[in-house]
């Protein structure tokens, strides 16, 4: 069993996956006051309800934009899986070409989002991510990373809007 995570600013969503097959999927507040045990109980329940463990869990990814949460975290999986997680970061070997000027400065949110929509539709392509913040980025259709941008979410302009307008 794989686990992911996707651990935003305002929301985690979290799934579960047998192989290729997607078994469930939850989304919950990012929470970066809760504890590394309180987060173990939070996810030992989602996993009971569908009959699974920690030890069930054979990997365990993690596409955080939230660092403070990452070593909670990493603590936890470490704990119940016996074997370290694997983080996203541009480090990592996806298969596309970074061709940004600085790539450790690319989020691994925005990482997940274009490798998991070129191995879907392949390229050219732009991939709007609407959360809280708003992502916008091209990939080539040789699979190049060529870059993007990041513009306040939907939320946050909606806020912004509404205190400073009439």
């Amino acid at each position: 069993m794989l686990l992911v995570l996707d651990v935003g600013n305002s929301n985690i969503v979290m799934a579960v996956y047998n192989d290729r097959e997607l078994l469930k999927s939850w989304r919950f507040n990012t929470d970066r006051t809760k504890t590394e045990d309180e987060y173990k109980i939070l996810l030992e329940g989602f996993l009971a309800g569908i009959g699974l463990a920690f030890t069930d869990l054979k990997d365990v990814v993690i596409s955080s934009v939230v660092p403070p949460l990452n070593p909670a975290l990493d603590r936890l999986f470490q704990g119940v899986c016996e074997f370290k997680p694997l983080f996203i970061s541009s480090g990592i070997k996806t298969g596309l070409n970074l061709k940004v000027e600085n790539p450790k400065g690319l989020g691994a949110d925005r990482i997940v989002n274009a490798v998991a929509a070129f191995e879907r539709f392949g390229g050219p392509l732009i991939i709007f991510d609407l959360g809280t913040a708003t992502t916008v980025c091209a990939v080539s259709a040789r699979g190049d990373f060529l870059g993007g941008v990041i513009c306040p979410g939907i939320g946050i302009s909606v806020e912004a809007l509404s205190k400073s307008t009439a």
